[in-house]
Order: structure tokens, then C-alpha cells, then sequence
């Protein structure tokens, strides 16, 4: 159980979801196990808000995501269905079957080098088929990565993923995985590539039933459930299985908080016109479906556009980053969701989903943008008032949602969070009167209204009044960074030290192993233009051209119909005071 902990059971579904979830939890994951720096504060967030503790059939407790992600077949790789720290059902099948048995093995992908390192820090898969975990001093988790007698793992190379379980260094429980047999991940045929294939999946009783049974275990054994978190696909047959599931949370799980995270890989299927058409046609459904049955939806993507018309790939000061990876952009979309999740995360002075969402989405305003600084570039000798008066009048974070340039868009609402910034930086210019022991001169005026704040909060929150002053605004400051360690992928500039901050001075060399980040959800104008074009884009298409969607589930009344819900959801983002009202 989770001991009064507001819990959170997330879904991931699609295989881009999958990466984006295999560097979520790989993150939380190293914020649990790693070594407690005493500049940072441990308590901040709750991790049993996201993992649940059990024990495998040898009686070893165990520590695992409250997790169901659903993907197509052949897209495990080496990962076993069952999870690492529990016993094969095979294995359990030979133990109830007292007669004769003839077993055929089908042959097994390679276990990629870089988690074959990881888990040998962690355990062995002894001859009788159980997990042998090494103690572990948190009591939590899976080790360190390294140890006083194992070399520390290499990040792996891009070429060496292919597939999310190629680095998922976290152990799942064995109702966490299920596999949609039905769709192959590789080829060209048998691929779920459509809305209506995707609805179909949760129509059938095989998989709506193993969906509802894998729901009831998790929810069943919380204390308090807040509510759910969903990755999902949206340029696939995956947005289809996603309204479907938020659809059946909505129904069995009245007043829990749904929130839906809508994911786009980068562009690497641009020159295709059906992937681009499918792509253009699942996220207009996805979207509609999506915020029709969810609390909040908010979709993401390194991507310039929702429509067809390529635009290049947002950038970030201090990453360097190939958009056509999904090992790359998955690590920072996933970076961005461990910041902008934090509120519902609390172990102090929680938000809850709902409150979370209420605050966002008045109006009808079910759909909000994303964006984040990754990382956020504080230098290491300045202060946080110094960096955010060096912005100006800019827009801090870079644009994570499809949706242009939020630049002269106005904010409705929106929660934002900084973390990753030591104390001493929130209000460095009295940190240096104090110790040099100088005094300002009375009247002598401060840099700038925002050097007067006591603390981080206060500098964020007026700072953020600055920027938007009719804007509802929540924010957050937390010590805790993002963990950024292997396996996470060498993104970072020379420029930054192994703290993630901007080095003013010559680079150390260091590996970057946490960053400071500032996140943010949104309530913004620049939804109703990106809705309309979307809309408009659908509009156009010659559908008899594409009868192959159509015939996946979808008839031309359900286009009708998403038409014309792109034009009211898009509605309720014009400009105008009386939204505020």
C-alpha cells in the first residue's frame, strides 16, 4: 500500500509512449535510489504517489511503477512480459503440471549491452528462475547504478536502441505489460496505423477485459487515488486506444483526475504523404476524443506544427539533440513531464490532478499547451533575479506543444515550475551584502524589482505577474533537479557544469549528471489559430484518396462530427476579457 499517499496509476500506450515512459520512469527511478546531496532536499516529492511496494513469490519486496502500458508484438525485444523480479509463468506451469513436458523456445532478441551492465549491478536470474535483488540501502528500488566493485555503465549509443526496452533499467510488475498480438510493431503489415483500428482494440473482450482486470488491481490497492496519467500515442492507430481507455476511465472512475499527455515523435516520417495524411487525421481524432473523456489533455511534441506542412524542430540554447531519434526526443519531452507534473507530485502542500486541471481548463478550455527551459540556463555565479531580469521581455521556455511561437499570445492561465535551484541563487545580492558585510546606502535603488524577493517563490511569482499580469498563475520552486544520469542520452553543451548550470568560465570536461528546469502548462490564445489550421488541413482532405482510414471504423459522420468539435474547442481561445470572468 501506499500509506496515504495520493496515488497516481499511469498508462502508457504506443511505442513512442513507451520511450518517452522508459526515460520517465528511468528518472524517477534515479531521484529515488540516488546518493541524497545535502544541498538538495530529499523530501520533496513523494514517490509513492507513482510506485507501489509488493513482494515477488520468493517473498523479495519489491518496488515498481503503478504502471499499464499497452504496445504492439515484437516491440519487448529482451523484455520478459512478466517483469524482472518475478517468476516465469512458465516456470509456474512446470510447477503445477505434474506430467510429462516437451518445451519449444522461440528464440530471443540480444539483450542490449548497456542493460546487460545495468542489471548486473542490480541482480542475477538464478537457475530456478527467480530474481536474486543485492541489498539495497534506500530499502527502495534498484540500486545505483555504479558500485564500489562495478564499472560504471556507458551511456548507450544511439545506434545500439532500438526499441524502448533497449534501456528501460526499471523493473515492472507483471501486470504492467500488455501486448496487442493482433498488430505487429516492425514490417509493413499488420501495423495499427489508423483511429478506428485503435477504437476496435478496447472493443473486443480480450483486451478491454485484460485492460478493466489490470485497472481494478492497481486502483483496488490505494489508499487515495487522485487519479490517472496517460501517455499516448497520437500520430497512430494508438490515438485510438487511447480515447477508448480515457472513455472507459471516465465511466468506471467519476471525479478522478485524467489527465491525457498526446505524444508526436519527431519528424522522420516527412516525404511520406499517407504517414503524414494518418498522422494529420489521429491527431485531429485523438484530440477531439481525447478531451472529450479527460480532465486535461495536453499534447506533446519537439515537432513546429500539428498539420502537414513541416516546419524545422523547436531548439534549446544547451542541447544538442537529432529530432529524427526518438531515444533523443523522448528524453526531453519525458524531461519536460517530470518538471510540469511536479504539483500533483507534492509531498508538502500537494495540488491535486483535479484542482490542477480545474485551475487550467475553465471555460471549456480542455486542452493546453506545454513548454520548458532545458535546461533552465542559470549561471552559476548569478543569481535567479539576475538570469530571469537577462531574459527581458522574452519567453523563458521554448514551445513543446506543436503550437508556434507563444511569443504575443495571451496566457489564460497557468502553472509553472522551477526546480533544480539552490538557495543561494534565489536572492544571491543580499547572500553577498550579508557576507561581505556591506549595507546598501538608504535610497539606493535594487536592480530590479524582482532582486527584492525573499525567497525563489517569491521572485518566480512576481516574475510570472510581469510576464502575464491577467493571467491565473500557480507556481512552484523545489531544490530537487532533474536527473539527468545514464541512461539518459550526452545531449548537454561544454558549456554547462555537472550541475547542469552555465559554466563562466572554461568547461570542466564533467559529465552532466542533474539540470536545473522550468516548466510550464498553459492556457494559451495560440490554440485557437493551431486548432482552426488543423481543422482547416482536415477539411481539405480528399477522403476517397484515404478510404483505407475510413474503412479501419471511422465514417464520414465522425469526420463531420470532429470538424466541428476542432471549431468549438478552438472557440473557447479567442482573445476577449470576458473568458477571464
Amino acid at each position: 500500500m501506499a500509506g496515504g499517499a495520493r496515488e497516481v496509476l499511469t498508462l502508457q500506450l504506443g511505442h513512442f509512449a513507451g520511450f518517452v515512459g522508459a526515460h520517465w520512469w528511468n528518472q524517477q527511478d534515479a531521484a529515488v535510489c540516488g546518493p541524497t546531496d545535502a544541498k538538495e532536499s530529499p523530501g520533496e516529492l513523494c514517490p509513492d504517489v507513482l510506485y507501489r511496494t509488493g513482494r515477488t513469490l520468493h517473498g523479495q519486496e519489491t518496488y515498481t511503477p503503478r504502471l499499464i502500458l499497452m504496445d504492439l508484438k515484437g516491440s519487448l525485444s529482451s523484455l520478459k512480459q512478466e517483469g524482472g523480479p518475478y517468476r516465469d509463468r512458465q516456470l509456474d506451469a512446470a510447477i503445477a503440471w505434474q506430467g510429462k513436458l516437451t518445451t519449444h523456445k522461440e528464440e530471443l532478441y540480444p539483450k542490449n549491452p548497456y542493460l546487460q551492465d545495468c542489471l548486473s549491478a542490480e541482480g542475477v536470474l538464478s537457475s530456478d528462475g527467480l530474481w536474486r535483488v543485492k541489498s539495497i540501502p534506500t530499502g527502495k528500488g534498484p540500486p545505483p547504478l555504479t558500485t564500489a566493485t562495478t564499472p560504471k555503465p556507458q551511456i548507450p549509443t544511439d545506434g545500439s536502441i532500438r526499441v524502448w526496452s533497449d534501456f528501460l533499467r526499471v523493473h515492472l510488475h507483471p501486470r504492467s505489460i500488455c501486448v496487442i498480438q493482433k498488430y505487429n510493431h516492425d514490417g509493413e503489415a499488420g501495423r495499427l496505423e489508423a483511429f478506428g483500428q485503435g477504437e476496435s482494440v478496447l472493443k473486443e473482450p480480450r483486451y478491454l477485459e485484460e485492460l478493466e482486470d489490470r485497472l481494478h488491481f492497481y486502483v483496488e490497492e490505494c489508499d487515495y487515488l487522485q487519479g490517472f496519467q496517460i501517455l499516448c500515442d497520437l500520430h497512430d492507430g494508438f490515438s485510438g486506444v487511447g480515447a477508448k481507455a480515457t472513455e472507459l476511465l471516465q465511466d468506471e472512475y467519476l471525479g478522478r483526475g485524467i489527465i491525457t499527455w498526446g505524444l508526436l515523435p519527431g519528424p522522420d516520417s516527412l516525404g511520406e504523404p499517407q504517414k503524414n495524411v494518418y498522422r494529420l487525421l489521429n491527431t485531429a481524432f485523438g484530440l477531439v476524443r481525447l478531451s472529450a473523456h479527460s480532465t486535461l489533455v495536453c499534447p506533446l511534441s519537439l515537432g513546429g506544427s500539428l498539420g502537414l506542412r513541416p516546419q524545422p524542430p523547436v531548439s534549446f540554447p544547451h542541447l544538442h539533440y537529432d529530432a529524427t531519434l526518438p531515444f533523443h526526443c523522448s528524453a526531453i519531452l519525458a524531461t519536460a513531464l517530470d518538471t510540469i507534473t511536479v504539483p500533483y507530485r507534492l509531498r508538502s502542500s500537494p495540488v491535486s490532478m483535479v484542482h490542477l486541471a480545474d485551475m487550467l481548463n475553465f471555460s471549456g478550455k480542455k486542452v493546453v499547451v506545454a513548454a520548458a527551459a532545458i535546461p533552465f540556463p542559470l549561471v552559476s555565479s548569478q543569481s535567479l533575479p539576475d538570469t530571469l531580469v537577462q531574459l527581458g521581455g522574452a519567453t523563458p521556455w521554448t514551445p513543446l506543444s506543436a503550437c508556434g511561437d507563444p511569443s504575443d499570445t495571451r496566457c489564460f492561465a497557468q502553472s509553472v515550475v522551477l526546480r533544480g535551484v539552490d538557495k543561494a541563487h534565489h536572492a544571491r545580492l543580499k547572500v553577498v551584502l550579508l557576507c561581505s558585510g556591506s549595507q546598501l546606502i538608504p535610497g539606493t535603488p535594487l536592480p530590479s524589482p524582482l532582486h527584492a524577493g525573499t525567497t525563489g517563490e517569491d521572485v518566480l511569482a512576481q516574475y510570472l505577474q510581469q510576464q502575464q499580469p491577467r493571467a491565473r498563475s500557480s507556481s512552484h520552486v523545489l531544490l530537487t533537479p532533474c536527473k539527468v544520469a545514464p541512461p539518459y542520452p550526452d545531449l548537454f553543451s561544454s558549456s554547462l557544469s555537472q550541475q547542469g548550470l552555465v559554466l563562466d568560465g572554461p568547461p570542466t570536461g564533467a559529465a552532466v549528471e542533474s539540470i536545473p528546469v522550468l516548466g510550464a502548462l498553459c492556457s494559451s490564445s495560440s490554440l485557437n489559430q493551431t486548432l482552426e489550421d488543423l481543422a482547416r488541413e482536415l477539411a481539405r482532405l480528399d477522403l476517397r484518396r484515404w478510404a483505407s482510414f475510413m474503412d479501419a471504423g471511422v465514417e464520414q459522420d465522425d469526420l463531420e462530427e470532429t470538424l466541428q468539435e476542432l471549431h468549438s474547442l478552438a472557440q473557447c481561445y479567442q482573445g476577449g476579457d470576458n473568458l477571464m470572468d
